[in-house]
């Protein structure tokens, strides 16, 4: 996969090209936080989580010291036997510090603030990698939950649970935020440097209802991008969509892509993924 989204043979040259090493600092020191999804019966798939870890120390050097696997809001069942094969000194952080620093939410939520993971507000996260699920939600998400919705356990969750638009409307501001994109030139309004640099969705199993309840198939699917709006987009429509007949709600779907300024004319390869 690391290959296909890089156009390269090797893996490990691949891998070294997604990844963007923040200024000023080594691979070694360099600060690792991967979001996880805790909630209900469906989580995070071991062999995906020590593939990356050994990734991120094998071929990026990344101090396992540094990794941290967190999820701030249900990452209190994480315990420390859900990864295993994990890389030596790998962080199982559960809740972190929890969900207890104020920040700015952008629009549509702009002069309005929320709180959020601290390490991520007060920057002491260098790159953030994002690991969803592939669940079915309300169709004011438009009908599923994965990476954009993955960060309700970054954010605190309770204000886009409200009714109407503003859910959505939460959903994707605090995806625009520099504590997922990274610090923003307030000039140009371009990304300094990129914050969370991966995204994946494990659809291994998966399902079209949700998000408590467990899998309802076993699709042995995975979805890997670098920018999660177009990711869970593509996913949404051309898996969950045309493939398992789990149709999404295109309304909310297609903002997905707006909000950022995109339109589906935009995406790559047609707005199909690519196969590996």
């Amino acid at each position: 996969m690391a290959c296909s989204l890089v156009s390269e043979n090797d893996p490990e040259i691949a891998w070294r090209a997604i990844f963007v090493k923040p200024p000023f600092k080594s691979w070694k020191d360099t600060v690792i936080a991967i979001k996880t999804n805790c909630l209900g019966r469906q989580h995070t798939h071991s062999a995906i989580m020590a593939k990356l870890c050994h990734v991120l120390k094998d071929f990026l050097g990344i101090d396992p010291f540094n990794i941290h696997i967190y999820d701030a809001h249900h990452g209190i069942s994480m315990g420390s036997t859900l990864f295993q094969d994990l890389p030596k000194d790998v962080n199982l952080a559960g809740c972190w510090d929890g969900i207890s620093a104020s920040t700015s939410i952008p629009t549509p939520w702009q002069g309005k603030k929320s709180n959020c993971l601290g390490p991520l507000v007060f920057g002491t996260v260098d790159i953030l990698i994002n690991i969803s699920m592939c669940k079915g939600h309300s169709p004011l998400f438009g009908n599923f939950t994965m990476t954009m919705k993955n960060h309700f356990g970054t954010f605190a969750p309770g204000p886009g649970h409200g009714r109407g638009e503003s859910g959505l409307d939460y959903l994707l501001a605090i995806n625009q935020t520099p504590e997922i994109l990274g610090k923003i030139d307030a000039k140009t309004g371009k990304v300094l440097y990129p914050r969370q640099q991966l995204c994946l969705v494990d659809a291994l199993w998966a399902s079209e209802s949700g998000p408590w309840l467990g899998p309802s198939h076993q699709p042995n699917f995975l979805a890997m991008g670098v920018f999660s709006p177009v990711v869970d987009y593509m996913v949404a429509t051309q898996f969950r969509g045309q493939q398992m007949s789990w149709l999404p709600n295109m309304n909310a779907t297609r903002r997905m892509l707006s909000a950022f300024g995109y339109s589906k004319n935009d995406l790559p390869n047609g707005g199909r993924y690519l196969e590996p």
